[in-house]
C-alpha cells in the first residue's frame, strides 16, 4: 500500500525562507499574538502525523468500500467515524477559523500547507472538512450575530459539518435559473423547497448535525442571478439552549455513483419546506455564497497539489527500486540484473516535470495564502485592498492551473509505474480518478479561465495584472537566478493581454476562444516568478545544505529550460483567434 509522508522540509522552506511568514505575522497584530515560527512548525509536525498515520491508511479502503445509502441515511466507510473523532478533537476543522467562536485563528499561509497534506493523504476524507471550513467562512462574513453564535462554535469544533447547496438538475454554471424557493414566515424564518444535486457531504454519519447553505429565490425576487438569496438550513433544528431539536424537512434522496472520491458522499438533497434562516441581504445571496466558493476554489486547487505530491512520492520511490534494462550510458550497477529505471532519461523527464509543477504550485499556494492574510489582517486599508485585488486575480489561476497540473502529474506518475500503474494495489489509478474531479467542481476550469480573462483582465482594464507585473519587476531588479527568462515571459503575457483587450472589443468570441490557453500561460509565468524566488534563496543558502538547495536549483533549471517554453505554443494558439473554432456549422459536429 502506498505511503504518504508530508514534505515538511520543503513546506518550511517556502513558509519561512521564501515568503518569511513569521516576519509577516509579527507585524500583523491579530496574528502576532497567536502564531510564530515555532508554533507553525509544531502545527505542521502534528499535521504530518495525523495525515500520514491516521488518515492516509484509510484512503484505499475507503475507495474500495465507498459510502453506502441505507434506509435514507448515508454511512461512511469503516474507520472514517473514528478518524473524524480524532481529527475534530485536534481542532483541525477550525484551524484558520475565527477565535471569537472557537476557531484557532491560524494564518492562511499555514492552513494551505495543512490542506495540501490532507488532500495528499485522502481526498475523500478531506472534503468533509473543507466544506465545513468554507461554510464557516460564509457564515462568519455574512450571517447575523445570532446565527454566528448558534452555529459557528459547533462547526469549528467539528461536532457539526457544513455543505454548499448550489447546483440543481437543470442549473449548474447558470445559477440564475435555479428553481428552489424560500417562503417567508411570520417568525422571521423561511420555508425552503427544492432539489440540489452534487452536494458534497449532504448526508453522512460523522457529525451530529449538518448545516446546509442553500441558494433559493424569494417569491418576489428579480429574475436571474440578482434574485438569489442565501439560507442556512440545518438537518436538525437547534433549540434556544443550543441542543438539537427535531429533524428538519431536508433529506438525502440518493447518492451519485462516481469515477473517484468514492468515500465522499455526493448527494441529491431534497428540501421540502425546510426551515431556513436568511444569511445576509435578500437577493444578495450569490455574493455571500461567493465568499465560500472562492475559499473552496483555492482549496480544490490545493487538492491538485496534494494529489500531485502523493503521485510524485509514489513514482519516485518506485523508480529508484524497479529494475529494468540498463542505462543508455552503460550499466550503473553491474552487480544487479538491471539498473533501476531512475537512470532512464524519459523517467527523469516525468519525475522532474511532476516535481517542478508540484513545488511551484506549493509556493504559489503559499503566496496566495500570504495575500489572503494581508487582505484580512493588515492595519493599512490600502495594503489590504491591494492584497484583495491580487487574491481576486489569482484565485481562478490557482484553482484551474493547480488542478490541471495535478491531473498531469498523477497521469505521469501512473506512467512511471507502467503496467503496475494500472493496477489498483499501487494506488496510482485511484489518484488519477480522485484528482480528475478537481478540474470540474467548484466551477469548471473553463469557467475559471473565462473569469480570469474576461473579468479580471479585460473588464478590469489590466490594472490587477499590472500590479502583479510591477511586483515581479521589482523583484527582478535584484537580478535573481533566471531573471531574464522570467522577464521575457512576463513581457509576453502583458503584450498578449493588451492584444486580447483590443480583440475583445471587436470579436465577441475572442475571450472564450483564448481563455483556457491564456490561463495556462498566466500560470506558467506565475510559476516562473515562484521558481525565481525559490532559486534566489537556494543560491544564497547553498553552502548550508548543498543537497536540499542544490536540488532546488536543479529543479528550477528544469522548469525554466523544459517547462516554461510551453508558453510559446500557447501564445501561437491564442493569436490564431476565434475564427478556426467556427469553421464548422453546428450540424457538422
Amino acid at each position: 500500500m502506498p505511503e504518504f509522508n508530508a514534505p515538511l522540509r520543503d513546506m518550511r522552506f517556502v513558509l519561512h525562507e521564501v515568503f518569511h511568514g513569521p516576519a509577516l505575522w509579527a507585524r500583523l497584530p491579530a496574528l502576532a499574538e497567536r502564531v510564530d515560527a515555532d508554533t507553525a512548525d509544531a502545527i505542521l509536525e502534528e499535521a504530518a502525523k495525523i495525515t500520514g498515520q491516521l488518515i492516509a491508511p484509510l484512503n484505499r479502503s475507503g475507495d474500495e468500500q465507498g459510502v453506502a445509502f441505507e434506509a435514507g441515511a448515508v454511512r461512511t466507510p469503516d474507520g472514517f467515524r473514528q478518524a473524524w473523532q480524532t481529527y475534530r478533537d485536534g481542532g483541525w476543522v477550525g484551524l484558520a477559523g475565527n477565535p471569537a467562536f472557537g476557531g484557532l485563528g491560524m494564518p492562511k499561509m499555514l492552513a494551505v500547507q495543512f490542506e495540501e497534506m490532507l488532500y495528499a493523504a485522502n481526498c475523500s476524507f478531506s472534503l468533509y472538512s473543507a466544506l465545513s471550513a468554507g461554510c464557516c467562512l460564509a457564515i462568519d462574513a455574512h450571517a447575523s450575530a445570532a446565527l454566528k453564535a448558534t452555529y459557528l462554535p459547533a462547526l469549528y469544533s467539528g461536532q457539526w459539518a457544513g455543505t454548499m447547496c448550489l447546483t440543481e438538475p437543470h442549473a449548474g454554471t447558470d445559477l440564475g435559473i435555479i428553481r428552489s424557493k424560500a417562503e417567508p414566515q411570520a417568525d422571521g424564518s423561511y420555508k425552503v423547497s427544492g432539489t440540489k444535486i452534487f452536494i458534497t457531504g449532504g448526508d453522512q454519519d460523522l457529525t451530529e448535525n449538518i448545516i446546509h447553505l442553500v441558494l433559493a429565490k424569494l417569491p418576489d425576487a428579480p429574475a436571474g442571478p440578482k434574485g438569489i438569496s442565501l439560507f442556512l438550513v440545518p438537518k436538525y433544528l437547534v433549540n434556544a439552549d443550543g441542543s438539537l431539536g427535531q429533524g428538519n424537512a431536508v433529506s438525502c434522496g440518493s447518492l451519485e455513483h462516481k469515477m473517484g472520491i468514492k468515500a465522499s458522499a455526493t448527494c441529491v438533497m431534497n428540501f421540502d419546506g425546510a426551515t431556513g434562516y436568511l444569511i445576509g441581504e435578500q437577493n444578495r445571496g450569490l455574493a455571500a455564497m461567493f465568499t465560500m466558493m472562492n475559499y473552496e476554489r483555492l482549496s480544490i486547487g490545493i487538492q491538485g497539489i496534494g494529489c500531485a505530491e502523493a503521485s510524485y512520492q509514489n513514482a519516485a520511490r518506485y523508480a529508484c527500486e524497479r529494475l529494468q534494462s540498463r542505462a543508455p550510458t552503460g550499466a550503473q550497477d553491474p552487480q544487479r540484473i538491471a539498473d533501476p529505471i531512475i537512470v532512464h532519461p524519459d523517467v527523469r523527464r516525468m519525475l522532474l516535470t511532476m516535481r517542478a509543477l508540484t513545488e511551484g504550485g506549493r509556493a504559489f499556494a503559499t503566496y496566495v495564502g500570504q495575500q489572503l492574510d494581508i487582505a484580512k489582517y493588515a492595519e493599512d486599508a490600502e495594503e489590504r485592498d491591494a492584497a484583495q485585488r491580487q487574491v481576486a486575480l489569482l484565485t481562478p489561476v490557482a484553482k484551474a492551473f493547480f488542478t490541471d497540473n495535478g491531473l498531469e502529474s498523477c497521469v505521469l506518475g501512473q506512467q512511471v509505474f507502467g503496467g503496475h500503474g494500472y493496477i489498483r494495489e499501487w494506488g496510482q489509478e485511484q489518484l488519477v480518478r480522485d484528482v480528475r474531479i478537481a478540474q470540474i467542481y467548484e466551477g469548471t476550469n473553463g469557467i475559471q479561465a473565462l473569469d480570469l480573462l474576461g473579468r479580471k483582465v479585460v473588464a478590469d482594464g489590466g490594472q490587477a495584472l499590472a500590479a502583479f507585473a510591477a511586483q515581479i519587476r521589482e523583484f527582478a531588479q535584484a537580478q535573481p537566478p533566471f531573471c531574464q527568462p522570467l522577464l521575457n515571459a512576463l513581457n509576453e503575457l502583458e503584450d498578449l493581454s493588451q492584444w486580447l483587450c483590443t480583440q475583445a472589443s471587436r470579436d465577441p468570441n475572442a475571450i472564450g476562444a483564448a481563455s483556457v490557453e491564456y490561463l495556462q500561460l498566466f500560470g506558467y509565468v506565475a510559476y516562473a516568478y515562484m521558481w525565481s524566488r525559490m532559486a534566489a534563496v537556494a543560491r544564497d543558502a547553498l553552502v548550508h545544505d548543498p543537497a536540499f538547495y542544490g536540488a532546488k536549483l536543479a529543479s528550477a533549471g528544469f522548469f525554466f529550460e523544459r517547462l516554461l517554453p510551453r508558453t510559446l505554443s500557447l501564445q501561437a494558439s491564442i493569436r490564431a483567434g476565434s475564427a478556426p473554432l467556427f469553421e464548422l456549422d453546428a450540424a457538422q459536429f
